[in-house]
């Protein structure tokens, strides 16, 4: 378990309550924020057992337990892990949760043996964006067949 300043981070099972809350605030954000809303079958959907453990990890965000953000990871052969389903409510960013969760999924495929670690996002997602470069993350050609990526990141582990 990760703890920043007033947030928590710790996994969680896909499955449980918290984190089907917290990917259905994911959804109902990009529903609103993109264009044509938002599908998640068109946005390279992951496999049954993609974020279980021993091929990747969900975690959640908190803040007095509540469920305020969340992120997967999945591993690939090769020692290359994906982020994927990152999300921060509104009124925590700004307050540093997002580097924050994004170091702990860092971490995860670090402890997965992951070497490589990439992700995509949408042209909509400027902060997205902001924070894969200033984290260092550089941009890549398109790995998969995400319809609503237009952005594709790769960083090598250390």
């Amino acid at each position: 378990m990760t703890k920043q300043a007033s947030f928590t981070i710790e996994a969680e099972p896909i499955d449980s309550p918290a984190a089907q809350y917290a990917l259905g605030e994911y959804v109902a954000e990009l529903g609103r924020r993109f264009p044509e809303g938002f599908d998640t079958s068109r946005a390279a959907p992951p496999a049954k057992g993609d974020f279980t453990p021993p091929v990747g990890e969900f975690l959640v965000v908190r803040v007095d337990g509540q469920v305020l953000g969340c992120g997967a990871l999945r591993t690939e052969p090769g020692g290359i892990g994906e982020i994927r389903r990152m999300w921060i409510a509104p009124e925590l960013r700004g307050k540093g949760a997002g580097r924050a969760l994004l170091a702990a999924l860092e971490e995860r495929a670090r402890q997965h043996g992951c070497a490589l670690v990439r992700l995509d996002t949408a042209a909509e997602l400027h902060e997205a964006r902001a924070l894969y470069a200033s984290s260092g993350y550089r941009e890549v050609p398109a790995y998969n067949d995400n319809q609503y990526a237009k952005h594709w990141f790769e960083k090598t582990m250390r």
